[in-house]
C-alpha cells in the first residue's frame, strides 16, 4: 500500500481500512491465493459495493486451470461485469472487468 501512495495514489485502503460501502473506490485489485474459487465468489460479492459504476476490477488467481476461468467469467457475469481482458499462463490467471453498464451510467449521471 505505501508504494502506491509514493506513487500518487492517495484513495488506496485494503480490506482492513475499508468504511461502509459507498461506491468510493475506482480500481480494485484481488489477488487470490490458495483458496477456492466459492471463497472469492464471496469475497468479490461483498467487494463490488465499494466500486464506483466506471471501477475497473482486476483479479489474479494462483491457478493455471481453464475451468476456473469460466468460473471467474460466470461469477463476474452474475455480479454485473464483463472481462474486457483475460490472460492465462502456467502460473495462474489474470483478469481486468469493467461493470457492463459502465457506459451508460456515466451518459445518465
Amino acid at each position: 500500500m505505501s508504494e502506491l501512495y509514493l506513487r500518487g495514489y492517495v484513495r488506496v485502503a485494503t480490506t482492513a481500512t475499508c468504511d461502509s460501502p459507498r461506491g468510493q473506490y475506482d480500481v480494485a485489485l484481488v489477488g487470490w491465493q490458495g483458496r477456492s474459487i466459492k471463497a472469492l465468489e464471496t469475497t468479490l460479492d461483498w467487494l463490488v459495493h465499494f466500486l464506483a459504476s466506471s471501477a475497473v476490477l482486476v483479479i489474479r488467481i494462483d491457478t493455471p486451470e481453464r475451468t476456473t476461468n469460466r468460473q471467474l467469467e460466470s461469477i463476474l457475469e452474475r455480479l454485473g461485469f464483463h472481462v474486457e481482458v483475460g490472460f492465462l499462463c502456467e502460473h495462474g490467471l489474470a483478469i481486468s472487468a469493467r461493470r457492463r453498464d459502465a457506459p451508460a451510467m456515466a451518459v445518465a449521471a
